[in-house]
């Protein structure tokens, strides 16, 4: 089993927003802000090569979107997806699979793109796209507090294609591939562990969406249940720590992945690693 890391570019976010309850004198030293209180998140993907299977964990945001949509999250930066993939050697059309940890536009949002007549396609027309049936319903018909996030766009045509699978149905078959559900930032979102020859990269999404929300106060103000995100994140973080796993971050701008230590305040991050050293 081979990773390789998909960045599909920056975008913008609330500081506050990402941070939750965390007082900006204290997370502008770890995220610095621009004069609108944005700051700047990845976007970035994970791959995964198993024998003839390419399982692509997440697509970023795309660039199907308006110029207003665009002006609201400033997505940013020379990678792209099809960029990154093309890095690797590897083209839309190998992709054998899409797991998608949750639908919020900027997880979901390069699944389905743009003809040149403006009609929506798949991005990878041979891929199998992995969901969570419970999440899907969730996305469908969201909540008014959700609602921004989840785009019909960059979903409604996975299923009319008829390439959407349900990982509470089915399994996706990848020894090594390990499947969690968590439901703090949103309803059913799916966390995975995956085994390369012994070491165990644990790919968090929203969870622990960047080194900086190790720390159980660090809590997202966009999660819907804040209680139970610290509740899962502690699981989480033990079982990490106490079988040393690797964290890879989805949206941390700086650091790809990194170990864990755990100190008298408890686990925190330790050193910053990357998908290419493994």
């Amino acid at each position: 089993m081979k990773l390789y890391t998909i960045d599909t570019g920056f975008f913008k976010l609330d500081g506050g927003a990402m941070f939750g309850v965390v007082p900006k004198t204290m997370w502008q030293k770890l995220n610095e802000p621009d004069s609108n209180n944005m700051c700047t998140w990845a976007m970035r993907c994970l791959l995964i090569e198993k024998g003839n299977r390419l399982v692509l964990i997440d697509t970023g945001m795309g660039n199907k979107q308006d110029d207003k949509f665009r002006s609201h999250y400033i997505p940013h930066g020379e990678d792209t997806l099809k960029k990154s993939l093309k890095k690797h050697g590897f083209h839309p059309t190998d992709i054998t699979d899409v797991f998608l940890t949750h639908l919020h536009f900027d997880h979901c949002g390069d699944a389905v793109e743009l003809d040149k007549n403006g009609k929506a396609r798949l991005t990878f027309p041979n891929a199998i796209y992995w969901s969570s049936a419970k999440h899907w319903d969730w996305a469908l018909d969201p909540n008014p507090r959700e609602k921004a996030s989840f785009l019909k766009e960059n979903i409604l045509p996975i299923a009319e294609a008829g390439q959407l699978k349900f990982i509470e149905n089915e399994t996706l078959g990848l020894d090594g591939f390990t499947t969690y559900f968590v439901n703090g930032h949103t309803e059913s979102m799916m966390v995975c562990d995956i085994d390369v020859n012994g070491q165990v990269v644990s790919y968090a999404a929203d969870l622990i969406p960047s080194r900086h929300h190790i720390k159980m106060p660090y809590v997202m103000a966009y999660d819907i249940r804040p209680l139970d995100t610290l509740t899962e994140k502690a699981i989480y973080l033990e079982r990490a720590y106490e079988n040393n796993h690797i964290l890879m971050f989805e949206h941390d701008k700086d650091v790809e992945c990194g170990s864990l230590k755990r100190t008298e305040k408890g686990i925190v991050f330790d050193k910053s690693l990357r998908i290419s050293d493994l």
